[in-house]
């Protein structure tokens, strides 16, 4: 998105669910007009667009779905939900799947922004250190994995990436985070970064889009023990189980992921 709109002026917006608005709809049309494209971050699963006039575009596609990019004569898809518009014809189109968010924000009041300020460090940020994490654990009495999932401690891991991340550090998704000793902390940080980076170079999975349409490249064959349930554990052999964790499922290898510290 840096690389195709920066720069790029807002002549039109067009949303077909005002409630993934946070401004009465004729608002937030007149408010983002005529600003200009200045970057574009992410913090977790949401978007950062910087507009000029000290103005975010802050969006998030909630379970799934994407943004995609056109061109004056492209074909539009038959299915969005909010679509951009430049003054040289170009622009994209959102979809959300479940539930979305289009939300515009001046930058003074970014702290008071309840769905993204309280969220934690990305695991991609710079700033996201073995040091770090051992901090953030520091004295946490929950399980792993809900403390992991929850988007305030660690912004950007989902359920689809959290399988592999714990068998990789070989641990238990049910395990308390005090019974970690620092190596384990330490192998937990690597799997995180190591499972995070190999979606990324893949482009991220293979029902997805990128921002000019081309579908990922990270598959079903690419996890370790994801989805996985009665096949071998690609380390010992033992069968895959699926287990319930709170409201979500996980897949492990009951024999590398022990409940109990070894």
């Amino acid at each position: 998105m840096n690389k195709t709109i920066i720069g790029k002026t807002v002549a039109q917006a067009e949303s077909k669910q005002p409630k993934n608005l946070n401004m009465p709809i004729n608002q937030f049309y007149e408010a983002v007009e005529g600003k200009a494209i200045v970057n574009v971050s992410n913090r977790g699963k949401w978007i950062f667009v910087k507009l000029e006039c000290l103005y975010y575009l802050l969006m998030s596609l909630g379970m799934g779905g994407d943004l995609l990019y056109f061109r004056s004569k492209d074909e539009l898809p038959e299915k969005y939900h909010f679509k951009l518009i430049f003054t040289d014809g170009t622009g994209f189109t959102a979809r959300f799947s479940w539930f979305g968010y289009i939300h515009l924000i001046r930058e003074a009041d970014l702290p008071k922004h309840k769905m993204t300020a309280q969220l934690g460090i990305s695991p991609m940020d710079n700033q996201f250190t073995e040091e770090y994490l051992s901090t953030l654990l520091h004295n946490k009495k929950m399980a792993i994995k809900s403390f992991l999932m929850d988007q305030k401690n660690i912004a950007g891991i989902g359920n689809v990436y959290i399988q592999d991340i714990l068998f990789r550090a070989r641990l238990h998704p049910n395990r308390k985070i005090f019974s970690l000793s620092k190596e384990e902390t330490g192998e937990l940080y690597r799997a995180i970064k190591t499972t995070m980076n190999h979606s990324i170079e893949l482009g991220g999975l293979t029902y997805e889009k990128d921002f000019h349409g081309t579908r990922r490249g990270f598959t079903s064959e690419d996890f370790l023990v994801g989805y996985k349930e009665g096949k071998p554990c690609p380390t010992c052999g033992t069968t895959i189980e699926k287990i319930r964790t709170g409201t979500t499922a996980t897949y492990i290898c009951p024999n590398c992921q022990k409940i109990q510290a070894q």
